[in-house]
């Protein structure tokens, strides 16, 4: 796995960042040769065509993967959470349709939940509108924004208001929309801090079949709960990835860079930004890891996730930021993959829950834990 990511994903990623019709020709080579070395979907259900590797088996890999933006994707881990979701929430009919096509990379999905206008830490919020359509099914009118890989999607699972105003956390739930739907729109283009890959998007009176209800009518909350902890876990694992690269980058460059007075590896400074560096690194490493566990266990890992989640987005931006004071100007350029990896760890401090979200959340949950009278020592 590191073999594929540093030798054959990473030499493509200036073709992968540009886009269009070369990028797809330079991402079908690659999920080519990982079939080819059996490397594709290791976390896909075998027998979907997957690898079947147990999450927490698989965890360690998500690091070495994730140390590219495009190592999911070349390597058909991508879709996990739609595969997952699916398997246990959608109905039979979606199942047979979608989840082998899903695994093949055939099919593309993509998740929207957050809105213009509307908090992203609060779902009741939620205006995007599903009503039952007179001849069956449902009718979906909203918009959402900030939907990862929308432009490319063949389905998006869109959280809509089936019931209540609103304000109220209950009448959400989930529905698959496939993109080729009449009324679904690409608004724009949302770059993150430069970077393209997000977007708007809208349904104008979307029609979607009954059977495409995900969970039950008004269950959204659990089925999206479930979701986001492993979705924030397997971030926090591609995370520790790429501050990993940015740290042998830094390390190498100490190393290889002399002056008047030496290699950089001399300065004192440059040995406390490694050591920083390393003591991020390995103090959040064993909090992710306490993560999957609980996760792969099937146990409540709320804390563990906020805590992880955190740790890591700020871990990311601290080791990549080093790596640019100790590259200097060669940092900030497009030489290095050094200011993507900081735009990541600085975007990660917002996406998937701002850390004031988690900060408050687990804080919450730890002083109720008091307030009942049986505190833990943890």
């Amino acid at each position: 796995m590191r073999r594929f990511v540093t030798d054959r994903v990473v030499p493509r990623e200036p073709v992968l960042d540009a886009g269009g019709p070369a990028a797809g020709e330079a991402l079908g080579e690659l999920r080519a040769t990982a079939r080819e070395e059996g490397l594709w979907a290791l976390p896909l259900p075998a027998e979907l065509g997957g690898g079947g590797l147990p999450f927490a088996e698989y965890a360690v890999l998500a690091e070495t993967e994730g140390a590219s933006d495009h190592g999911p994707a070349a390597l058909g881990s991508a879709p996990l959470l739609d595969v997952t979701m699916l398997s246990r929430h959608a109905t039979g009919a979606v199942r047979e349709a979608f989840l082998r096509p899903l695994v093949a990379g055939g099919v593309r999905a993509c998740y929207a939940m957050t809105e213009p206008d509307v908090p992203g830490t609060n779902p009741g919020g939620t205006r995007t509108t599903a009503r039952r359509a007179p001849g069956g099914g449902w009718r979906v009118s909203g918009r959402k924004w900030f939907v990862s890989g929308a432009a490319g999607a063949d389905l998006v699972t869109v959280l809509a208001r089936t019931g209540g105003a609103p304000g109220d956390r209950e009448g959400l739930s989930l529905l698959l929309v496939p993109t080729a739907s009449r009324g679904f729109r690409v608004v724009r283009d949302l770059p993150v801090l430069g970077a393209t890959g997000q977007y708007e998007i809208a349904f104008d009176d979307v029609v979607v079949p009954e059977e495409h209800l995900v969970g039950p009518e008004g269950g959204a909350l659990a089925v999206t709960g479930e979701r986001l902890s492993l979705g924030r876990t397997l971030r926090c694992l591609r995370w520790l990835g790429q501050a990993r690269r940015a740290f042998d980058l830094m390390c190498e460059r100490a190393v290889s860079r002399g002056g008047a007075r030496g290699p950089l590896a001399g300065h004192q400074l440059v040995q406390q930004h490694v050591f920083d560096a390393l003591l991020a690194l390995r103090t959040t490493r064993p909090l992710v890891h306490e993560a999957v566990a609980l996760i792969a266990a099937g146990r409540d890992a709320r804390t563990e996730v906020g805590l992880a989640k955190v740790a890591a987005a700020r871990m990311l931006q601290q080791v990549a930021d080093s790596a640019v004071q100790v590259f200097g100007a060669a940092g900030l350029g497009p030489d290095t993959p050094l200011p993507a990896l900081f735009r990541g760890g600085r975007a990660a401090r917002i996406l998937d829950g701002p850390d004031e979200l988690h900060v408050t959340s687990v804080a919450r949950r730890v002083l109720r834990g008091y307030g009942d009278g049986a505190p833990t020592r943890d």
